[in-house]
């Protein structure tokens, strides 16, 4: 009963986390600290995956109008293969996967060595606190400018490219957030609030596709799928109706504190 139940606990941090800019990847490694599952270091990894793989679905089954692109035109004129494709979705897609590839290429030659290098507390701090930095200073900045781009439609592919470059950023860099370094990449750029928010949403659906499960690890790790599923769904929703009235600052001073407490933690407690 004491593993469902801390297992409840890591879906409902991954389901927050990954979805707000303050790091699912430093709340994990703090979670784990002071509520360690009762597993191996191997299932405990497949579970970290897992887990994200609920939180990614709860944005499928959110804004699947908005990514699903097979839908069959009823305008005349569109022959071919928008008569069945939905062209602004598709065009959609493209920008996705555009904004996928260095991530992916870097991720895929060097993920070890980065692991290796960053992924211990002293790093997670400091990108904590350094991107919490700069979404106060991103978002002081941009008090007094409009948005330049208000749609998804609007991003063109160079934009969609340098948003995927600062998905690099948090690829490299435990504690950056990926969703925390895509905002604030799109706040950089002139993207609006919520348009950076559900570009970055769709930014993570990619990653299903790298993941592999058998029957039996999807049973047993089904519970913390669940959680994070359903935290995200309540997560994204919040999300997205607080930045309709109110900036990203308050995420910047969350990660400053905690990238704080994180090197209090380690370097001076334990």
């Amino acid at each position: 009963m004491l593993l469902y139940l801390k297992t409840i606990l890591f879906g409902i941090v991954e389901g927050i986390t990954e979805w707000l800019p303050i790091s699912s990847t430093g709340h994990m490694i703090l979670l784990n600290e002071f509520v360690k599952l009762d597993v191996s270091k191997d299932f405990y990894s497949m579970f970290q995956v897992v887990i994200q793989l609920g939180a990614i679905l709860a944005v499928v089954v959110i804004y699947w109008n908005q990514i699903w692109p097979f839908k069959k035109n009823t305008n005349p004129m569109v022959k071919g293969f928008f008569k069945y494709v939905d062209r602004d979705i598709f065009d959609l897609w493209l920008k996705i996967i555009f904004a996928c590839i260095p991530a992916a290429v870097v991720g895929l030659l060097f993920d070890d060595v980065f692991e290796a290098l960053f992924y211990n507390p002293p790093c997670v701090a400091l990108a904590l606190i350094v991107f919490g930095i700069g979404f106060i200073v991103i978002e002081n900045r941009n008090a007094s400018l409009r948005p330049k781009i208000n749609s998804l439609k609007a991003i063109n592919g160079k934009t969609a490219f340098l948003i995927g470059m600062f998905q690099l950023i948090a690829a490299i860099f435990p504690g950056t957030s990926r969703s925390g370094a895509t905002i604030l990449g799109g706040l950089m750029l002139g993207v609006s609030r919520t348009v950076a928010a559900e570009f970055t949403f769709f930014l993570a659906i990619p990653v299903m596709f790298g993941l592999a499960f058998t029957v039996s690890q999807l049973a047993v790790l089904g519970l913390g799928m669940l959680v994070a599923f359903v935290s995200s769904i309540l997560i994204i929703k919040f999300l997205m109706s607080y930045i309709k009235k109110h900036d990203f600052k308050v995420f910047g001073w969350y990660r400053i504190v905690l990238g704080l407490l994180v090197l209090a933690y380690f370097f001076i407690i334990k």
